[in-house]
């Protein structure tokens, strides 16, 4: 009996049955399937039937394939692609590699500490992560942050992470400390991407796997209800903001710009604004529950190899991490401008908008660094405020009736 993987999906595990005795896929596909739709053509994945034909329990296959779950899992909890899994892992499941749909907050195998990451071009194989200990380290903060914040925010929150590290690593670099977080990112990428080796082992998902340490951190501080209203509050709030901000980073001397500034761009247009959701799931693929299996494009795979070219000539990482889908819902969300080409896209979330053109050619240097003259109105930061206050009045009656429950992480 060969069972399936935890989060595998339909369509890997029947491929790796049909691999192990021999059957065709498209054979054993219309076993355990059935029309979608009275009359259609179009067959999904059939829970009975597979039970009947793998002689395992309904209850126990819908536990490990997502698409068979009842009820339907919060899918937009989850990625909206497969990926190959901690290969340690899903090397007791035999027939061929398994994929699965990993939740937004997995980039590490801490058991086996190798990195996960986001999809990218399935051949690559993960890297482990035993001389990198602060990624593995990150991932176990990210968890923590997940059970402060929730999904949502959490989601928005590392990938504004992700989104101003790759600014920072694509700007010019500035005379850089021990301290400062580019730094880091070169010691990291030289361990990931071994300088000369680009061509066999890069990959945009370790350029992320490099940054992930601040991605964390810098989410930490933009998820957290008190910083967002310090960034969506007046001047001093927003100094307070900048300066924490900055030592996170590793520049305690950082002040925000007008212009080509990710982080000045956040506090103006994103900071008193609810978070940003997923712009797709799974679940609302024309895929979803079918017999396919994407395979990269030669698109994609030519853009693959320029990207690995440029970064072997800079060793930046920035620019990829921009470009790459992951971090499309924060930069470009519903309120952001809209651009004719995306390149404009990029440019634009490091530009403010409460300055205009006609300003910034008045201003000085000096003047050029952005502080908002006032505190922005939110009524979402207001009623989030309001239900933060209420949860913890109820958790301190709640203590101070029942000292026992004071240790149980799960309430506090």
């Amino acid at each position: 009996m060969v069972a399936p993987a935890h989060h595998e999906t339909a369509t890997s595990y029947i491929a790796r049955l049909a691999n192990l005795h021999g059957i065709p896929f498209s054979e054993l596909w219309r076993q355990v399937s059935r029309p979608r739709q009275p009359a259609s053509t179009t067959m999904v994945i059939a829970a009975d039937r597979l039970a009947a034909v793998t002689g395992i329990p309904h209850t126990r296959l819908a536990r490990a394939l997502i698409e068979i779950r009842h009820p339907e899992p919060d899918w937009l909890a989850f990625r909206h692609e497969p990926q190959h899994g901690c290969p340690r892992c899903t090397g007791r499941h035999p027939g061929g590699t398994v994929r699965q749909l990993f939740p937004h907050h997995r980039y590490v195998c801490t058991r086996h500490r190798i990195w996960i990451g986001p999809p990218d071009l399935t051949d690559q194989p993960y890297p482990i992560l035993d001389q990198l200990p602060e990624i593995v380290a990150a991932q176990r903060a990210h968890l923590r942050l997940l059970n402060r914040l929730g999904p949502a925010a959490t989601y928005d929150a590392v990938l504004t992470g992700f989104l101003i590290c790759g600014h920072r690593w694509d700007q010019q670099p500035d005379p850089i400390t021990d301290l400062d977080a580019r730094h880091a990112w070169r010691i990291r990428v030289d361990a990931l991407i071994p300088p000369g080796t680009e061509q066999t082992t890069f990959s945009t998902s370790r350029l992320f796997a490099a940054t992930y340490p601040e991605a964390v951190k810098i989410a930490a501080l933009v998820g957290s209800l008190h910083w967002r209203r310090q960034a969506a509050g007046d001047p001093d709030g927003q100094r307070r903001f900048a300066a924490e901000i900055g030592r996170r980073l590793g520049q305690p001397d950082y002040r925000p710009k007008v212009t080509k500034d990710s982080i000045a761009h956040w506090i103006d247009d994103d900071c008193w604004r609810p978070p940003t959701l997923p712009p797709t799931t799974y679940r609302t693929l024309p895929g979803f529950g079918n017999p396919t299996i994407t395979k990269p494009n030669q698109h994609s795979l030519d853009r693959h190899h320029r990207s690995a070219r440029w970064f072997a000539r800079n060793r930046r990482g920035g620019r990829v991490i921009l470009y790459h889908r992951h971090v499309g819902s924060v930069l470009a969300r519903d309120w952001s401008r809209k651009m004719e080409e995306f390149v404009g896209t990029v440019e634009a979330s490091a530009e403010t908008r409460t300055f205009n053109d006609i300003d910034r050619q008045e201003m000085t240097l000096d003047a050029a660094v952005y502080v908002r003259p006032t505190a922005r109105k939110s009524d979402y930061l207001d009623a989030a405020a309001k239900n933060s206050a209420g949860r913890d009045t109820f958790l301190r009656k709640l203590i101070e009736t029942h000292p026992s429950i004071r240790t149980d992480p799960a309430i506090t």
